[in-house]
Parts: C-alpha cells; sequence; structure tokens
C-alpha cells in the first residue's frame, strides 16, 4: 500500500468534502474488487509456501517426527499436524 496526497490528485472540491469527514486523518480506501490481487499474486509467497509444505510433507514420509520437522522449520508443531494433514488431503 501506498500514500498519495489528495491535494495532488482529488479535485478541490472533493477534497473539501472529504475533510468534512475526516480533516487531517488517513483514510484507506480499498481497490475495487476486480483490481484485487489473491494473497501471494503479487510476490513468491504462495508458490514457496506450497514448495515448503510439499517438503515437509516428504520428509515426514521419510520417518522424520513432527518434533523434528517443526524444530527444523521454526513452525508450532500444530502447524506442521495442520501442513501434513493438507498434503494428505492432495494425495
Amino acid at each position: 500500500m501506498r500514500y498519495a496526497r489528495a491535494q495532488d490528485i482529488l479535485p478541490v472540491e472533493l477534497l473539501c468534502q472529504l475533510q468534512q469527514y475526516i480533516d487531517g486523518a488517513y483514510l484507506y480506501i480499498p481497490r475495487k474488487q476486480e483490481n484485487r490481487l489473491s494473497w501471494g499474486e503479487r510476490t513468491q509467497s504462495k508458490r514457496e509456501t506450497a514448495a515448503r509444505n510439499r517438503q515437509i510433507f516428504l520428509e515426514s514420509q521419510k520417518g522424520y517426527t513432527v518434533s523434528e520437522l517443526a524444530e527444523t522449520y521454526f513452525l508450532a508443531e500444530k502447524t506442521i499436524q495442520h501442513i501434513l494433514a493438507q498434503e494428505r488431503k492432495k494425495q
């Protein structure tokens, strides 16, 4: 999210109307529904997380315990269990 100066982009009339409601405070204007991106589309986060989760699953298949995986990946044991359950569903 980036900030834009209202006086640089809005017509004076609209700026005056907005000041009646929110004088000097920050205002968040959400994206249009059709312009929204789902989580991870802007970066590689979604792909990286999926690859990590797949690796966790494969390592569990090799015999690594939930505790060992949690320590290796710096995640809670519950998170590892959740990842393993999700990966099993994909099978």
